[in-house]
């Protein structure tokens, strides 16, 4: 196929770029680097298969010919990024997934929409499954992301009730590995960059609440199961197993060997006490689950934060 990753230089989306040209697609990556980075898409720049546009695509998205599928990875995803750019995020989510949305139904081609897990907010219902509605605050600070992701699903299901649009809607949970940026705020690269450098593991509030972590790999793997299948969702993709953050910060001072001491900070406003995926649908529509362990994606992730420090 040929397809079009949007947010293609991204944690994420370089490792689905890699993933689609190993199986033999095209792949044009779209990125306006605002977070993303060209470094991410060494392996993929080696491919004669791959192309990369830089742009907006709340802005202007050049004509790129005819395409067989398009998937929507473009946000700023850690909340330091959503939180600086909170206009941009709001952009991308609206006027970003109209104009790729767009250029899938001119195409009659597969829209693939990356959504997130925190549509849930603070859930009360535990573990979270699809046909839970969520607990947002739509005014609070985290609410330009969440929000952000909340309408673009709405127009994504609005394209398909109203144009036939064919369309998969993944709910992401939580995923980590090699390529995250040691400054981008998520739990699992923070708290590994602040072991390896000898600082304080920082830890909001009492350090009880939870989430769940799957490795980049097996997040691709069930983005790719989802664009390949009649499937329209939404379907929650994410490892079941649940970490509270002071498991996660002793287990990481473990895997390095630091002997970097815990520190508590108070909790950033709306900050989710309970985060778990419900897979149930994922398995029996798309025959996926995660594979690698927490044990050996944290040491893969470690040995990528050695490397880029070395």
């Amino acid at each position: 196929m040929r397809v079009v990753v949007a947010g293609g230089a991204g944690f994420l989306g370089s490792h689905l770029c890699d993933a689609l040209l190993s199986r033999g697609d095209e792949v044009i990556a779209l990125d306006n680097l605002c977070t993303g980075s060209m470094r991410n898409l060494i392996a993929a720049g080696a491919h004669d298969t791959f192309s990369f546009i830089e742009c907006d695509v709340s802005d202007d998205v050049p004509d790129m010919g005819a395409v067989d599928a398009v998937m929507h990875l473009a946000s700023p995803a850690s909340p330091p990024m959503y939180l600086a750019m909170p206009l941009q995020t709001l952009a991308v989510g609206s006027e970003g997934t109209r104009r790729l949305l767009e250029i899938a139904g001119a195409n009659v081609a597969r829209f693939v929409l990356a959504s997130t897990s925190e549509v849930y907010g603070d859930p009360l219902e535990h573990p979270q499954r699809e046909e839970y509605w969520g607990n947002v605050n739509p005014i609070g600070p985290r609410s330009v992301y969440d929000e952000s992701k909340r309408f673009a699903e709405a127009l994504t299901f609005a394209h398909h009730r109203a144009l036939g649009a064919s369309i998969g809607v993944a709910r992401i949970f939580n995923t980590y590995g090699p390529r995250l940026s040691p400054g981008d705020g998520r739990v699992v690269s923070t708290f590994i960059a602040q072991a390896l450098r000898g600082d304080s593991l920082t830890v909001f509030g009492d350090g009880s609440q939870t989430r769940s972590f799957c490795y980049v790999s097996d997040l691709v793997a069930g983005l790719i199961a989802l664009l390949d299948a009649d499937v329209t969702g939404p379907v929650n993709l994410g490892n079941t197993l649940e970490f509270t953050m002071l498991e996660v910060a002793h287990r990481v001072l473990t895997a390095t060997g630091s002997s970097s001491p815990i520190i508590h900070e108070a909790l950033p406003a709306d900050d989710p006490t309970r985060r778990r995926p419900d897979i149930a649908r994922a398995a029996a529509l798309l025959g996926w689950a995660p594979v690698v362990s927490f044990e050996t994606g944290l040491a893969r992730t470690i040995e990528h934060f050695q490397a880029i420090a070395a």
